[in-house]
Parts: C-alpha cells; sequence; structure tokens
C-alpha cells in the first residue's frame, strides 16, 4: 500500500541568495517536491520553484527570536517522509557548511529514513564572487578556513593563534554584530591590524551590501543586514586597492556597495 511506502528526505542546499547559483539538480528535485522545511533565510524567489500543491513550512532559527528546535525539525522530516512524501530539507548554501546535515543525516538513519544530500554553492563563495576578490592567490594566501563565530552552547568561538599566519584567509560565517571583539582575537591570534577585510551582507541578491575595513577599524562597520560573513586576510586587498582584471566592474550588477 502507498500509506506504507517511506518517503525520501533531500537535503537541498539553496546557495547564498541567487536563484541562478542554485545547480540543476536542486531545482529538479525542488520542482518535485511535497513538503519543503527551509531556513528562515532562503530567498522567496527560490521557494516559488517549489510546485503550488507542495506544503510550505519555515523552520528557521533566527537569532533573538522564538524559533523551533532542531529536534522538532527531524520530528517533521522523518513524520513526513513516513507518510511517504517527498521532502526538500532547504538550506541556504551548502547544507555541509554550518548546516546542521551532520545531525539531520543522524536523525534521518536512526529514523530508518532514506535521504540524499545536494550541495549548493556555499555563503564564502558567493560573498567572494561578489566583491571580486579571491579566497586563495599564490601571492597572499595558501590556505583557507572557515568559522563559525557562535558554538551550540551560544557561546563565541575561539580562535586558535597557531592554526593562523599571514598566508591564511579566514571566513567568519555568523559573525554578529561585534566585529571590534572579533577584531580583539584575531590580533590575538597573530594577525596584523592593518589587515584588510569584508563584511558582505546578503551577498549575491539585490540587497547585497560590502563594508571594507581593516582589523584595526572593525569595530565601526555598521549593523549589516543578515545573512552577513566576514572575510579576512591579504585577498581583501584586492577589493580595496581596486586589483582587477582589465575592464572589470567594482560593483556587481545590482549590489550597493559601501566603503
Amino acid at each position: 500500500m502507498s500509506s506504507l511506502r517511506k518517503g525520501k528526505v533531500y537535503l537541498v542546499g539553496a546557495g547564498p541568495g541567487d536563484p541562478e547559483l542554485l545547480t540543476m539538480k536542486a531545482c529538479r528535485i525542488l520542482g518535485e517536491a511535497q513538503v519543503v522545511l527551509h531556513d528562515d533565510l532562503v530567498n522567496l524567489e527560490i521557494l516559488r520553484l517549489a510546485p503550488p500543491s507542495a506544503s510550505i513550512h519555515n523552520v528557521g532559527k533566527r537569532c533573538g527570536r522564538p524559533h523551533i528546535s532542531q529536534q522538532e525539525i527531524h520530528s517533521q522530516m522523518v513524520r513526513f517522509a513516513a507518510q511517504g512524501l517527498t521532502v526538500v530539507r532547504l538550506k541556504g548554501g551548502d547544507p555541509l557548511i554550518y548546516g546542521r546535515a551532520g545531525e539531520e543525516m543522524e536523525a534521518l538513519h536512526q529514523a530508518g529514513i532514506e535521504f540524499e544530500v545536494v550541495p549548493g554553492v556555499t555563503a564564502a563563495f558567493g560573498a567572494a564572487a561578489s566583491a571580486r576578490i579571491p579566497l586563495t592567490d599564490r601571492r597572499l594566501a595558501s590556505k583557507v578556513v572557515f568559522l563559525s563565530n557562535h558554538l551550540c552552547t551560544g557561546e563565541s568561538a575561539p580562535l586558535e593563534r597557531n592554526s593562523m599566519s599571514r598566508h591564511t584567509t579566514v571566513v567568519v560565517y555568523m559573525p554578529g554584530t561585534d566585529y571590534g571583539n572579533l577584531a580583539v582575537k584575531f590580533c590575538a591570534a597573530g594577525f596584523d591590524p592593518q589587515t584588510c577585510c569584508l563584511v558582505v551582507s546578503c551577498a549575491t541578491t539585490e540587497q547585497q551590501q560590502i563594508y571594507s575595513s581593516t582589523l584595526e577599524k572593525l569595530a565601526a562597520t555598521p549593523c549589516l543586514p543578515a545573512p552577513a560573513l566576514l572575510i579576512v586576510g591579504g585577498v581583501a586587498t584586492h577589493y580595496s586597492s581596486g586589483e582587477y582584471p582589465a575592464g572589470a566592474s567594482r560593483i556587481s550588477l545590482g549590489a550597493n556597495v559601501r566603503k
């Protein structure tokens, strides 16, 4: 009986915001969805790719607002899939980068639910592309480090001095608004106060804003809309110095760039 057939859950990366950055596979699966459980910051234009008949549920978690628990998200995925439905768990960026995919895959595995991961363009790549900077450069950066500024305990994440060098590009996801504290941590980890950095808000969307600074002046960064991330390292000089290929524009189409 169809009522006894288990469905399947797809953990799908929605990318940093621009619908055109979705993979072809993500578009196809979203178009076949019967249930969509999406993050709060997923672009509405992307949600419109789901069928009109699909049941759409916002399961996003935003700082400072009432939100659904991670355990309840697990329960919803399992419950809908157990009804034989095709479930899309739609996540901003890539599911495997700060998307809690590990916890959700474990819950699905324990419940005996079939699942598949569909990767997406992570926010760091979208932000760097929009700012027209590289994340690696053989002259400036041989290593890229992704960090989250928040632990599951609610505490601010530490920076380990021995893991950093002047040839490192550091991308901080969910940096919050206390940029002064972040600057202190970077300098304590061995970064020069004159190191360039960028705050990229709403990357790849029409609401995008980019704020260029140095660690020394990072505390003066205005409060830009979420989602935002911080890029720190020598590669950010490509933005502040205007070192672009011939004919390249400093401002991405539709973006509001602040300096």
